[in-house]
C-alpha cells in the first residue's frame, strides 16, 4: 500500500495523470475530524490522491488545502450526509468508477441511552452510516480493486463491537458487524491482491465525546486515552503489513479480550456495576455538535467507550 502521487493541486480528477505518472486514489469517509482527519493527513504523507467524504463541507475544505499544500497532492471534497440513502447511493455511483486504490470505511457515530428514550430518527440515521453505507461503499469500490488485482480496505469498528452494551444498544450492535464484516473479508479476500484490515480503537481523545454529551469522560485518566494520530497510523500500518485486526494500545486490547471471552452471565453485572455509572456520572446534559458535522464529528472518532445520547461507541 504505497501512494504514488502526479504532484497534482487537486485540478485533474482522479486517475489522471501528471509529471509523476499515475495516481493512487484513496477514499476516507469520516474525514472531517478525529481519526479520519488523521487517517487522511496520514494518507497524503504516503502520497496518495484523496477523497475526503464527510457532512462538514467547510471542514473538509481547510484540510483538502492544507493537503495540497504541504504535500502536493489532488485531493476532492465530496460532501455527503451517509445517513441519507439517495445522497449515499450518489456516492457509491460516482466512486464505483474511480481507480481508487484504498478505502477507509471510518464514519459512524453512536446514540447512547435507553433505546426507548433515543430519538428514532437518530437511531434509524446511525445504523444507516454505521452498517449500511460501510456495506454499501465496499460493494461499490471492491470489483474496481479485485479486477486491478490491487487495493486496501480499512474498516473502523470498535471494542463496542466485542459484546452487547447496555445504553449503547444500536451502536454496539452496529460495531460488531463492522467488526465481523471486515474480519470476514480479509479471510474472503486472500489470494486477490485486495487485503481488508479492522481496526478497533479503545479510547481516543476526539470531539466525539462532546458531541455527545460525556466530555467530562476524558478526565478519567485510567482508560489510557490515545491520539487519534496514534490510532490512525497503527490502522494505516495493519494494513499495509496485511493484519487482519488492529486494536492499538493496552485498555483497549484488554478490551478487545474481555468483551470477546468473558461469559455473558458475568460481564453483564460488571457492566452494570463498574462501568455504566461511570458513563452516566460523565454525561453532562448537553451535547456539542458541530456545525453540520454531529455525525461525521469522528465519523467514528474514536474511541470504544459508550457515549451517551448521539455520540460514538463504548
Amino acid at each position: 500500500m504505497s501512494g504514488r502521487t502526479s504532484g497534482g493541486t487537486g485540478s485533474g480528477g482522479p486517475g489522471s495523470r501528471g509529471a509523476g505518472g499515475p495516481v493512487d486514489w484513496a477514499v476516507v469517509t469520516g474525514a472531517s475530524s478525529g481519526i479520519g482527519e488523521h487517517l487522511a493527513r496520514r494518507l497524503a504523507a504516503r502520497g496518495y490522491g484523496l477523497w475526503l467524504v464527510a457532512r462538514s463541507t467547510d471542514a473538509l475544505e481547510r484540510l483538502a488545502g492544507e493537503l495540497r499544500q504541504r504535500h502536493g497532492v489532488p485531493v476532492r471534497v465530496r460532501t455527503c450526509d451517509l445517513a441519507d440513502p439517495a445522497a449515499r447511493r450518489a456516492l457509491e455511483e460516482e466512486l464505483a468508477g474511480q481507480p481508487v486504490s484504498v478505502l477507509c470505511a471510518n464514519a459512524g457515530f453512536p446514540t447512547c441511552g435507553p433505546l426507548r428514550a433515543n430519538d428514532p430518527a437518530e437511531e434509524s440515521a446511525q445504523v444507516q452510516v454505521n452498517v449500511v453505507s460501510l456495506h454499501a461503499l465496499t460493494r461499490a469500490l471492491l470489483p474496481g480493486m479485485l479486477a486491478r488485482r490491487r487495493g486496501g480496505i480499512l474498516v473502523t469498528g470498535s471494542t463496542a463491537g466485542c459484546q452487547p452494551v447496555p445504553t449503547a444498544a444500536t451502536y454496539s450492535a452496529g460495531k460488531a458487524f463492522a467488526n465481523t464484516f471486515a474480519e470476514a473479508l480479509h479471510v474472503e479476500l486472500r489470494g486477490t491482491g485486495v487485503g481488508c484490515t479492522l481496526l478497533a480503537p479503545g479510547p481516543v481523545r476526539t470531539g466525539f465525546y462532546a458531541v455527545g454529551g460525556m466530555a467530562r469522560l476524558q478526565e478519567r485518566r485510567f482508560l489510557a486515552w490515545l491520539t487519534p494520530e496514534r490510532v490512525a497510523e497503527a490502522g494505516l500500518r495493519g494494513l499495509e503489513r496485511g493484519r487482519r485486526v488492529v486494536v492499538p494500545g493496552p485498555v483497549a486490547k484488554a478490551q478487545y479480550l474481555a468483551g470477546r471471552h468473558t461469559p455473558r452471565a458475568l460481564l453483564f453485572p460488571v457492566l452494570r456495576a463498574a462501568v455504566l455509572p461511570v458513563f452516566r456520572n460523565a454525561r453532562d446534559g448537553s451535547r456539542t455538535r458541530p456545525p453540520s458535522d454531529a455525525r461525521t464529528w469522528d465519523r467514528r472518532g474514536g474511541t470504544g467507550t459508550p457515549r451517551h445520547h448521539t455520540t460514538e461507541r463504548p
